[in-house]
């Protein structure tokens, strides 16, 4: 996060040279580094629930022309983390899993000149991917729902601040969470259809064409 941050700021200093023009004509492509907080999955049936652990994420966002306050938006993001089993115990399993986000929405603009506050709203697909043995992937229905600012938003070269909640139906039948082997022997068959909610903070820098 902090080497996005230190090529941001450079990137910004060179764009203040640039010429500015009317940014609602611009494709932006958006790399951004992230961190994600949260998330509880629950067994079905039980009390039993995995605990996701709060953990660094990375991702990418497109952004097409619409109006002159608004854009459409393609938004991908990654977390790898772990998911700890609620009733630890020596033979409970951690977890590794890999989520990723691809979502489909648009952003919507207020007044600014240097420093443009909006709001963004995205739809789309969450892909779940335990890297156990035994496990296995699905994928979820997902939306999310931001807010950020936008510095330096009529230069070629822009940074991009956000935090965006995100909503994941988990409603499945499936061997996502197994771990098998000579003292484990886990599955959760079955997750209960509970909304797993997440937060992610970013910093991204905007390339505008």
């Amino acid at each position: 996060m902090k080497g996005i941050l230190a090529v941001a700021l450079v990137f910004l200093c060179l764009a203040g040279t640039a010429h500015a023009e009317d940014d609602a004509t611009r494709f932006e492509i958006t790399p951004f580094g992230a961190y994600r907080f949260g998330g509880t999955i629950n067994v079905a049936e039980t009390s039993d629930s995995y605990d996701l652990e709060d953990s660094g994420s990375f991702g990418l966002i497109l952004n097409f022309p619409h109006k002159a306050d608004t854009k459409w938006e393609v938004f991908y993001s990654k977390q790898a983390t772990e998911a700890e089993f609620s009733a630890a115990t020596p033979n409970d399993p951690v977890i590794d899993i890999d989520l990723q986000v691809l979502q489909l929405g648009g952003t919507y603009q207020f007044e600014g000149d240097k420093v443009v506050p909006y709001l963004a709203a995205t739809i789309g697909g969450t892909h779940a991917k335990a890297r156990s043995t035994g496990s296995g992937s699905d994928t979820f229905f997902s939306g999310s729902i931001g807010v950020g600012m936008l510095i330096v938003p009529n230069s070629r070269i822009g940074l991009r601040l956000e935090a965006r909640a995100h909503g994941t139906l988990m409603n499945s039948s499936t061997d996502l969470f197994c771990e098998t082997g000579p003292d484990i022997n886990a599955c959760a068959i079955r997750i209960q259809g509970d909304l797993l909610t997440q937060i992610e903070t970013f910093a991204g820098v905007v390339f505008r064409f």
